[in-house]
């Protein structure tokens, strides 16, 4: 059962009054007495349980693009070790180290073997946890790192997007027993069965943070990035956007799944499986960030009054690396879509919007389009042709230069009107739509790539989502 505390009470920068009440405890005791000693053991056991939490904490690339960012993240680490709480960090690899490593991958094979790819990839990783726990032994705090694999993240076998299936903490458990603070190397753990390095995808220190965060029964995971917590949209596009203060599981697994880069979409995905509070905060500044919950801890806390209540729209997203396939002159007959997804499916290719269109009556014949990633769209193509026989299309299109705009808020449910003044502002701003695809908390288009900006400007503005001045971004990758 994880600790009760509510996770907007939590003070992990203040410095807590345990030493001091636990120094005055011992000083007025008799300390010969074996029922005072007691006493004030029992008093001081019950005075920890009450300050400390755990707390996993998530330190990202722009966090620890040099030295100097290392040493700061290194304090703020220390300073949460101090106000009583156990922790436990998680770090990406320095900056760009990730794409510097995939260059040069690329330059020394144009196709490298996944496996040593990823045993290179994890190297930036383990820098970090390294520089991490060096700047923490130097500020007299003991810290320990561990790779993904030390630390006990489980992994299928599948490189390059491995999906954690187990967390055995053991190390990391014993290291707070000792009163260390460990660092683990994110991104990465080791396959059951091969035993060999894996790698989780990009984000995934994401992922392993709350995973992490969820086997240690943590109070709270928190992601340090470098904006002040969960914008109405990327600032770097909107700079009038707005932070969210609260936001739920359910409308950040859609902002992430439609382009929202500040967290991983599998790592609210854990979050919410556990019931675990993701803390979105900026290592650079102390603001007080977006806390990710549920609709009840949410409601809880507006019903206590910490917080106001949920606007109806949190959010305007865009997702730029999508390409749009369509499937042209497919014989309109039972049977032929199941084929098309089945080949798709057995590709291991993810498909996002789907639309068929109203066959032609002189032909009999209609076309269906879908967007899936456009890392793989050559690979869907590639499956398609191989079944053309089977569906008995006439050709194949592909398009890259594309953007997925979505508007995502939970007050869609109960709100009349959400789509009309959507389309409205898009119409205004001169956006074509392509494609249109719904669900309960959103609505989502497709646009030519060189509209997506226009057109998020125009819906954050339009739904009342521009704030009363800019907003900071400390680095420059929102992660």
């Amino acid at each position: 059962m994880r600790r009760a505390i509510r996770p907007w009470s939590y003070r992990p920068d203040a410095r807590s009054t345990w030493s001091a009440t636990a120094e005055r405890l011992v000083l007025s005791s008799d300390s010969g007495n074996p029922d005072t000693a007691k006493f004030v053991g029992e008093k001081l056991a019950a005075l920890q349980l009450g300050l400390m939490s755990l707390i996993v904490q998530k330190f990202g690339g722009s966090s620890l693009a040099d030295a100097a960012s290392v040493k700061r993240v290194a304090r703020r680490i220390v300073d949460t070790k101090l106000a009583g709480h156990q922790v436990v960090v998680v770090v990406s690899a320095m900056g760009d180290t990730t794409d510097e490593l995939l260059d040069l991958a690329e330059q020394v094979s144009p196709n490298p073997p996944a496996r040593e790819l990823d045993m290179l990839l994890t190297s930036g990783e383990r820098i970090s946890m390294a520089l991490v726990a060096m700047a923490i032994s130097d500020l007299g705090a003991d810290a320990r790192s561990y790779t993904g694999s030390q630390a006990g993240l489980i992994t299928d076998s599948a490189h390059g997007a491995a999906r954690i299936i187990d967390v055995t903490p053991g190390r990391i458990q014993e290291a707070l027993a000792d009163g260390a603070i460990p660092i683990v190397a994110g991104f990465q753990g080791v396959a059951q069965d091969t035993k060999d390095i894996t790698t989780l995808g990009r984000g995934g220190s994401d992922t392993t943070a709350v995973a992490l965060a969820a086997a240690l029964d943590a109070s709270v995971c928190e992601i340090y990035t470098d904006v002040d917590g969960v914008y109405s949209a990327d600032p770097r596009v909107v700079p009038l956007a707005r932070q969210v203060p609260l936001v739920t599981y359910e409308e950040m697994l859609e902002l992430a799944a439609v382009g929202a880069k500040v967290l991983h979409l599998r790592c609210v995905e854990y979050a919410r499986r556990f019931d675990l509070p993701i803390h979105v905060r900026s290592s650079f500044s102390d603001r007080e960030g977006t806390f990710v919950m549920s609709p009840a801890a949410i409601a809880a806390a507006v019903a206590e009054g910490r917080a106001m209540e949920q606007p109806i729209i949190s959010g305007v997203a865009a997702d730029i690396n999508d390409a749009k396939i369509t499937v042209v002159g497919v014989p309109d007959k039972p049977g032929r879509a199941a084929v098309i997804f089945r080949a798709l499916a057995d590709a291991g290719i993810n498909v996002d919007m789907i639309v068929q269109n109203v066959s032609a009556a002189s032909t009999g014949r209609t076309d269906v389009t879908f967007t899936c990633p456009q890392g793989v769209a050559q690979k869907a193509t590639k499956a398609l042709e191989k079944e053309q026989g089977a569906i008995g299309f006439e050709s194949l299109l592909s398009d890259d230069q594309i953007a997925k705009v979505s508007l995502v808020g939970a007050g869609m449910r109960s709100h009349p009107g959400v789509s009309a003044t959507f389309f409205s502002a898009l119409a205004e701003a001169g956006i074509n739509v392509e494609m249109i695809s719904t669900s309960e908390i959103r609505i989502s288009i497709v646009t030519r790539v060189d509209d997506a900006k226009r057109a998020v400007q125009a819906l954050h503005t339009a739904f009342g989502l521009d704030a009363a001045g800019e907003a900071v971004v400390y680095g420059g990758t929102g992660r």
